[in-house]
């Protein structure tokens, strides 16, 4: 006579009750990694239009006072990116460190600096205030004008 095993059918059972419960874990895990994975996407291409936009305008003083210019460099580095904006601000100095106004002059060569600020709206699966992130990604470039 053959022995019944009872134990199979609710070994069944336990494992759908552990998938049930594993799932929805597993699921969110893959969410936030997804939108970490999204978030990073978006703030290297924040950083390298920032440093595009800098690097454009550090090539000469006419490109420095180029918002237009520097604004099109930034864009062009980050193609991808929906509703980038790009600022710049310059300032200058004498040499010795001293800031002056860039319509100003220095006892020698004023140093001319520009920076770009590029920011871009990061869109995510879920919201995450309680970490204290807002979807927001911005990026600055400090360069030196030639």
């Amino acid at each position: 006579m053959r022995a019944k095993c009872g134990n199979r059918v609710n070994g069944r059972g336990i494992a759908l009750v552990e998938y049930a419960l594993a799932m929805p874990l597993l699921l969110m895990i893959l969410a936030v990694s997804l939108d970490f994975g999204k978030a990073m996407r978006t703030a290297g291409a924040v950083s390298a239009a920032a440093r595009a936009g800098a690097a454009w305008a550090s090539m000469s003083a006419a490109n420095a006072s180029s918002a237009g210019g520097i604004q099109s460099a930034a864009v062009t580095a980050a193609p991808d990116v929906s509703g980038l904006t790009v600022t710049s601000v310059q300032s200058c100095q004498c040499p010795g460190g001293a800031a002056v106004n860039c319509s100003g002059s220095c006892a020698g060569n004023m140093l001319m600096y520009v920076q770009v600020n590029a920011q871009a709206a990061t869109t995510s699966f879920f919201s995450y205030s309680a970490l204290g992130f807002n979807g927001t990604t911005s990026a600055q470039a400090k360069m030196r004008v030639q």
